[in-house]
């Protein structure tokens, strides 16, 4: 009998991409609200808290801000627009490397601030002396760039800090707050992330698990009865033999 010849099951690929549509991602309103780009999603759910990454130069066409890079999360969709966050920024590595030079001291800081609508916002200015400086020094600079942050963040929104920082304003009112203690070649603030923000709610804890009820433990299994050890017995000797009659 001949073999029937085996057949050979078409499956039919399901493409992903059809199903998904394009959102496209606008800037927030202190970058009056630009085209940023484009993301693919099935619906707008999956769009959310998505983060994308633009750099100045793609917003303002200055190609010399081309090495600072701005975070944005998507926070809203609305039909196929999808409305982002600022959420922080950076600087190229290549950068703040050719800023470093051999004989100069780097003083960096961590400053949080807080504007006046209620942003708090955490960033990390860098001053850089033309030669070497004591570590008292360093304090002190320290200290005044964290109390230009501070006085500058109080007076402005958010919008406006993030303007001065990124155009360079803010980094010059710490250049001539430091010049007393030591003149800087330098100041950048070469990172910054958005802590807190009150466009978005509060992020509720998860509820503690209830409790497991515990289990009350097995009774004991009754012990067996102990046997009574019986004395042994006592050996029975076997009865000699009677000499047979004579």
């Amino acid at each position: 009998m001949a073999k029937q010849p085996a057949r050979t099951s078409a499956r039919k690929v399901k493409d992903k991409w059809k199903a998904k549509g394009w959102f496209t991602l606008l800037a927030p309103e202190m970058f009056d609200r630009q085209v940023i780009g484009e993301t693919p999603a099935e619906e707008s759910g999956k769009a959310m808290g998505r983060v994308t990454e633009v750099t100045v130069q793609d917003l303002t066409g200055d190609f010399s801000k081309m090495h600072i890079k701005l975070q944005f999360r998507v926070r809203d969709v609305r039909g196929s627009e999808a409305h982002t966050q600022f959420i922080g920024h950076d600087m190229t590595s290549d950068y703040i490397r050719r800023l470093t030079r051999r004989k100069r001291t780097r003083t960096d800081a961590v400053v949080d601030a807080t504007t006046k609508d209620g942003w708090t916002i955490r960033l990390k200015p860098m001053a850089i002396t033309d030669r070497r400086i004591q570590g008292s020094k360093q304090r002190v600079i320290r200290e005044s760039m964290g109390k230009v942050i501070r006085a500058t963040a109080a007076r402005s929104t958010v919008g406006e800090l993030v303007r001065v920082m990124v155009s360079g304003e803010l980094a010059k009112e710490i250049a001539t707050a430091c010049k007393p203690v030591h003149p800087v070649s330098r100041v950048e603030v070469r990172k910054s992330e958005v802590l807190s923000s009150p466009d978005l709610p509060p992020v509720e804890a998860a509820p503690p698990p209830p409790p497991e009820e515990a289990t009350p433990p097995p009774p004991p299994a009754p012990e067996a009865p102990v046997e009574e050890e019986l004395p042994p017995e006592p050996a029975v000797e076997p009865p000699e033999d009677s000499e047979p009659p004579s």
